[in-house]
């Protein structure tokens, strides 16, 4: 069985940046609050953790007494085609330390101001889980933007410990602009009523023209597959489109669905006029739309879904009401896509 390590409770904090003497800390609380178990093996090893915070590829944040334990971790990563931008996650707080001490938020902050003012990041982004609120008001406060909808992204045993879920648990999408980098934007015809709904109160400049150019067979396709067996997710990225963009993605997919995937993510590129072409490949293949990627491809991306599990609409748990909207207008469109087969 699996233990928080012993750490006296009620004790002064502050937030910090990582330094490699907090290693075996972070990883012990990591081991204590999901065991051997957890996806992502950096946190659980501190020799990793030193090495990815010191390339930069991981920029950790912690809480800790001042005694040096450590009572909280949060941490900046990219996991998008562009390096510029990273994701926020791979937080945890001490059970002792939990419930109003605002410990998680001021890590956020912290990782966000050391993020934007020592490592350049320039935009930042989120998954709040749908399963419960509190992720998703942490997001508001920090005034992350949701522009996407990640459908049944996680399955139910993520969240055994807490007993939060049933099912799938699904996900949003939030952003946060660090530096402007206004850019064009095009618009597939599939979704000319939807791109000013999930661009509003965007926190940067967007030139908006409609697709209308065709896959060229002068570019190959080009893609990078990223898979994650815990989750049976795998998500496509698509740099490059060309006239063979439907035969690739084929492919792929029928090689991911025989290794048990259960959803795949489909990231393709506005910025190229011809999107609009590779949107009606994927719907005409049961794909639905997720949502926009601000500076995905550095440029904007879009999100493209296929889940083979029906989602459990009704169990979402969505605490504002742009987030709601959003989540209707998706499940519209998954219900399009399979009238579409």
């Amino acid at each position: 069985m699996n233990m928080i390590p012993p750490i006296a409770p009620g004790q002064e904090w502050t937030v910090e940046l990582f330094t490699p003497e907090d290693a075996p800390g972070v990883s012990a609380l990591f081991r204590g609050v999901y065991g051997d178990g957890y996806p992502v093996k950096i946190y659980l090893d501190p020799k990793l953790l030193i090495e990815e915070n010191r390339a930069g590829r991981v920029i950790s944040s912690v809480a800790k007494t001042p005694k040096g334990d450590i009572i909280g971790h949060n941490a900046l990563f990219n996991s998008a085609p562009c390096t510029k931008i990273f994701e926020t996650g791979a937080g945890l707080v001490h059970a002792d330390y939990r419930g109003g001490h605002g410990i998680f938020s001021r890590m956020v902050a912290h990782g966000i101001d050391v993020g934007r003012e020592q490592f350049k990041v320039e935009l930042v982004y989120g998954e709040p889980v749908c399963n419960h609120p509190f992720s998703q008001k942490l997001g508001r406060s920090q005034n992350f933007v949701t522009r996407a909808v990640e459908v049944n992204l996680m399955p139910a045993t993520a969240y055994t410990k807490e007993a939060s879920s049933q099912g799938r648990v699904s996900c949003l999408l939030n952003f946060k602009t660090l530096k402007s980098r206004p850019c064009t934007v095009h618009v597939p015809s599939a979704y000319e009523s939807l791109f000013p709904i999930f661009y509003e109160a965007m926190d940067d400049e967007r030139r908006f023209l409609v697709s209308d150019q065709p896959l060229s067979p002068c570019t190959a396709t080009r893609i990078s597959t990223q898979t994650f067996a815990f989750a049976q997710v795998a998500r496509i990225a698509v740099p490059d489109m060309g006239d063979d963009f439907d035969t690739r993605l084929l492919a792929e997919e029928s090689c991911l669905l025989n290794t048990g995937i259960r959803v795949i993510q489909v990231w393709l590129p506005s910025g190229n006029p011809a999107v609009g072409q590779a949107v009606d490949c994927l719907r005409a293949r049961g794909y639905f739309f997720g949502g926009v990627l601000p500076r995905w491809f550095d440029t904007d991306g879009l999100l493209m879904e296929k889940v083979l599990d029906e989602p459990d609409w009704q169990a979402m748990v969505l605490q504002f009401e742009r987030d709601q909207k959003l989540m209707t207008l998706v499940k519209n469109e998954w219900g399009k896509t399979r009238e579409l087969q």
